[in-house]
């Protein structure tokens, strides 16, 4: 370990220490994890704006979650760094064949195909169904995604994008059914079969759904923004302004984006 990772190391034992940080202290294996999440969406965010500084300081808050849960796990007599190390080093050369080992592939494909394989042997012997592996902290969005990319590798999958779209038109029409009559149970199950059924369009058409929803909210929160410096100029509010006039600006905002 390099003496700047030992640093940090350090620094954070110490706050866990008699006489370190109150806060760090009574933090469990099991209470960080909305910390977790939120540092990575942090990242996510730094990535999509190309913040190289920001992208620094988001990855070494992730190495601190790192470093910390294993810190505490040592304490517990569980694992420690060494072990998390040593853990991904081997199923980097397990589910590398093709690097560590005898097998030839012949391209990118070939290499995801092994990768998943591998990763599903490895699974079955703890798992009693076959989506069992997919996690259930995942993002509503991802696992989806995700739940519609591993049937797919069994043949549990549409022919095309066009009898997909259809499933979406059919389910966009149950969904109204479902509103006519309204039944908030009924409507709340169409609304989740519309959503996953878009999300398989997009997976269909090569579209990522959680970056394209990400990218449609920075349009809105853009011209929203966009709005608010109009109304700005005219010594106006948002509460002081009707929804006519908010709709004319949004749409001159949309309009200077071309």
């Amino acid at each position: 370990m390099s003496e700047k990772l030992d640093r940090l190391v350090g620094i954070i034992k110490r706050l866990r220490a008699p006489g370190g940080c109150p806060w760090d202290r009574e933090q469990t294996l099991y209470s960080l994890k909305q910390n977790v999440i939120e540092e990575v969406f942090e990242l996510v965010d730094a990535l999509d704006r190309k913040d190289i500084d920001n992208i620094k300081e988001e990855l070494g808050d992730m190495l601190l979650h790192v470093i910390f849960h294993s810190v505490i796990a040592e304490e517990d007599n569980l694992f420690n760094l060494d072990d998390v190390a040593e853990s991904v080093s081997e199923k980097l050369i397990r589910r590398h064949p093709h690097v560590f080992g005898n097998v030839k592939v012949r391209g990118v494909d070939e290499v995801l195909a092994n990768w998943d394989e591998i990763k599903r042997q490895e699974k079955q012997r703890e798992n009693k169904h076959y989506l069992d592996s997919i996690p259930k902290s995942l993002p509503p969005i991802e696992r989806a995604y995700k739940l519609q990319e591993v049937v797919r590798k069994v043949g549990f999958d549409w022919d095309n994008a066009k009898e997909c779209f259809k499933k979406v038109e059919e389910e966009f029409i149950e969904l109204k059914e479902a509103m006519a009559i309204g039944k908030k149970e009924d409507i709340e199950n169409e609304t989740g079969d519309l959503m996953f059924a878009l999300i398989n369009l997009s997976r269909f058409i090569s579209i990522n759904p959680s970056e394209a929803l990400r990218m449609t909210s920075l349009r809105f929160e853009k011209r929203f923004n966009c709005i608010e410096d109009k109304l700005k100029n005219e010594n106006k509010t948002l509460k002081e302004s009707d929804l006519d006039d908010l709709e004319k600006k949004w749409q001159e905002c949309k309009k200077g984006e071309q």
